[in-house]
């Protein structure tokens, strides 16, 4: 059976999107193919009404591991719970169709997206989207787009568009943006200390280029799309009850009750006024009284987000009574935690974060399992949002996707002023712990993290902050809100949150929720979060300026030394014998095959006597060294002397003397200190010594022959027994 395929160049490649051939009984599929990458999207919707008082809309992402000749590395051998690439994925999708379902659509929705087929260079978590948008299109289901997505690199300050893994590599800039023909609906980042201009130039760029998936997904829709069904929404009575609820609300002092610092005492407030005037326009009625209640409510909600959007334009007031451009008091303390390696407490407003740090070796870092050539992380960032944070009570599990975003995009701010890992050697593991949120905890995380990871000892190129801007546009007037509190995200128009230093961003991340913003709002709300930014990190800089110059002394220790390769077998032993005598000195060792040894302990002193034992393992001695050497063992032919550890030369008795020696323990006995001097090396690597001050004054031993098997001088056999 065969469908019918599309076409469209995309940075240079073929992409092409399929329907009518597989997963034939779903209200909407196209199979994508992008290279040699290949993905399966559906979409289905029910046909009746939810209940519930939001769109039920879920996306998973399934990476089969057949899609790159992989068996699953899991004990059962089948995919499991989706990964974090996965979740990221999947949130990108839903931020990008979520906006454009009609007003009032409450049907339940499910997009899925199945990765069948993955090249390791044309990355699938931007055709995801694609293939949304392209199965929603075709389906029934309403749904004001297209949309299409696409990322962006900078090579060699050239912008790329869509990048393959290998050019990402060399990129300063990992952009990808969503939009439709006429708007950018969503942006998501990281970068190397990149200045605004340049990103406000690649979201531009990939807005261009993104404008043939559009067509294509338009035409395809023209020709093969299916008739859309009706939405079964439920009438809406609040609308006329606004204009005389504003009236009341205001007259009854809504303004003093949104501009409430703090946001418990507001919501309080704000319950009170909203009871009280729906009490007075029930009274005693009973008659549909739960349907009247809830229009209310309804209504309420609207006059109380219209009042608050008109303080912030007209008025240049904000719901805690700042302006648009003021940032919350913030207060900072570090080392809060006495065994951690690296904590700090950050709070902005009623926001706050805990931040600790944990050092650890390339034995804790996480293994990943998905269909990227990756098979390691070593910098590791979870953020955890218990309910208390904001002040509720809800059932615990385990991490949220939402967790996973906001943890990746703290991840991705940091991570791009780490140390380069040959330079400091750990594993970083970041935790940030939300203790009070009212917006941009994510953002508070970044801050947190960075001061935790300063604290630790860790040598960042430079501190990082975050800062999540907002927007409300009301016609041609609008205004761009600094440091936004949780109400405001809510009601506004924009969530843009930016990470970066002094030097430039790592991080964004935009969403918004009108029509679209242009370049030059863009602009404006970077060079606000600019302002914003700067003014923090010289809060940070008050506390701690600068990495700490050396580890926490509760952080472990990492030694590294270079051997010769051919001599890694000493270190390891037979069997593994020796490594396991080495560890068990106090320390963890780890050898790589170009002759890397690295000792990871808590206790330094611990790490320096394996490195030492290490050196004496694998030092070679050559002829001509001198040495400061313990005799450790007597023989009538001469005395063995310890050079360095693991390693013993052989001083006849020929040599000890001047004048004639009867026997070795007339002059040496074990555990005497003596200089010596390496005068020969064979062919197995026993050493022949000299006394130095003797040379030239004896005449010098001829060297020992070399004898299969055997090990060495070590004078007259003793009779053999039968």
């Amino acid at each position: 059976m065969t469908g019918k395929t599309y076409t469209t160049m995309l940075g240079g490649r073929e992409l092409s999107i399929e329907t009518g051939r597989l997963a034939r009984l779903v209200s909407g599929s196209v199979t994508l193919r992008y290279g040699d990458t290949m993905l399966l999207v559906t979409a289905q919707a029910r046909d009746d009404r939810s209940t519930l008082d939001f769109l039920p809309l879920t996306v998973e992402v399934e990476e089969r591991h057949y899609a790159v000749g992989k068996i699953p590395g899991s004990f059962q051998r089948r995919e499991g719970r989706p990964g974090e690439r996965a979740i990221l994925t999947a949130r990108l999708t839903d931020r990008q169709i979520r906006p454009l379902f009609p007003k009032g659509y409450r049907h339940e929705t499910q997009v899925i997206i199945t990765v069948v087929s993955a090249d390791g260079q044309n990355l699938p978590d931007v055709l995801g989207p694609i293939g949304a948008s392209a199965a929603l299109m075709l389906s029934d289901i309403p749904w004001n787009g297209p949309t299409a997505c696409v990322r962006v690199g900078q090579v060699g300050g050239e912008y790329v568009l869509n990048p393959t893994t290998d050019q990402l590599t060399r990129s300063t800039l990992d952009l990808v943006v969503a939009g439709t023909r006429d708007a950018v609906m969503m942006v998501e980042a990281g970068a190397q200390e990149v200045d605004e201009e340049t990103l406000v130039g690649a979201i531009e760029f990939a807005h261009a280029g993104m404008q043939g998936v559009l067509d294509l997904i338009e035409t395809m829709r023209a020709e093969m799309g299916r008739e859309k069904f009706n939405i079964l929404a439920e009438g809406d009575l609040s609308p006329d009850l606004v204009p005389e609820l504003a009236e009341a609300a205001r007259a009854a002092g809504l303004r003093d009750a949104l501009l409430t610092v703090k946001k418990k005492e507001r919501s309080a407030n704000l319950k009170a006024l909203r009871d009280r005037l729906i009490g007075e326009r029930l009274g005693d009625e009973t008659e549909n009284a739960d349907e009247r209640t809830l229009a209310l409510k309804t209504a309420f909600g609207k006059v109380e987000k219209q009042e608050l959007r008109r303080l912030i334009i007209e008025e240049d007031l904000r719901a805690d009574g700042r302006d648009t451009r003021t940032v919350r008091p913030i207060w900072i303390e570090v080392r809060p935690l006495p065994r951690a390696h690296g904590s700090a407490i950050f709070t902005r407003g009623e926001t706050q974060v805990l931040g600790v740090a944990t050092l650890g070796t390339e034995r804790d870092e996480i293994i990943v399992d998905d269909l990227t050539a990756e098979d390691h992380d070593r910098f590791l960032l979870h953020y955890n949002f218990p309910p208390y944070s904001t002040g509720e009570v809800k059932r615990m599990g385990g991490q949220s996707r939402r967790e996973v975003g906001h943890g990746h995009l703290a991840k991705r701010a940091i991570r791009a002023v780490l140390p380069d890992y040959d330079d400091f050697p750990y594993v970083l593991r970041v935790v940030g712990e939300v203790l009070e949120s009212n917006g941009s905890s994510s953002m508070a995380t970044v801050c947190a993290g960075s001061l935790a990871l300063m604290d630790a000892g860790v040598p960042l190129r430079a501190p990082v902050a975050g800062v999540a801007m907002g927007l409300v546009m009301e016609g041609e007037r609008y205004r761009i809100l600094t440091d936004i509190l949780g109400l405001e995200d809510a009601l506004g128009d924009m969530d843009f949150k930016v990470c970066g230093t002094a030097g430039g961003v790592t991080a964004l991340q935009m969403d918004i929720k009108v029509g679209g913003i242009t370049p030059a709002i863009m602009r404006e709300a970077l060079t606000q979060a600019r302002e914003a930014r700067l003014h923090i990190l010289g809060k940070m800089a008050e506390v701690l300026p600068r990495p700490r110059p050396e580890l926490s002394p509760t952080a472990p220790r990492i030694l590294t030394l270079k051997i010769n390769p051919e001599l890694i077998g000493k270190v390891i032993g037979p069997g593994g014998k020796q490594i396991r005598e080495l560890e068990a000195m106090g320390a963890q060792i780890t050898v790589e095959e170009d002759g890397t040894v690295r000792i990871f302990s808590a206790d330094g002193e611990a790490a320096e006597r394996v490195r030492a034992r290490i050196e004496g393992l694998t030092k070679t001695a050559r002829v001509g060294e001198e040495y400061e050497g313990t005799v450790v063992k007597t023989a009538p032919f001469g005395a063995f002397v310890n050079l360095f550890p693991g390693q013993d030369g052989m001083l006849h008795i020929s040599q000890i003397s001047e004048q004639r020696v009867n026997a070795v323990e007339d002059v040496l006995n074990v555990g005497d200190k003596l200089r010596v001097k390496i005068v020969g090396v064979d062919d197995r690597g026993k050493i022949d010594l000299i006394r130095p001050e003797l040379e030239g004054k004896i005449a010098p031993r001829e060297p020992r022959p070399a004898r299969a098997g055997g090990g060495g001088d070590r004078g007259p056999r003793p009779p053999r027994r039968d």
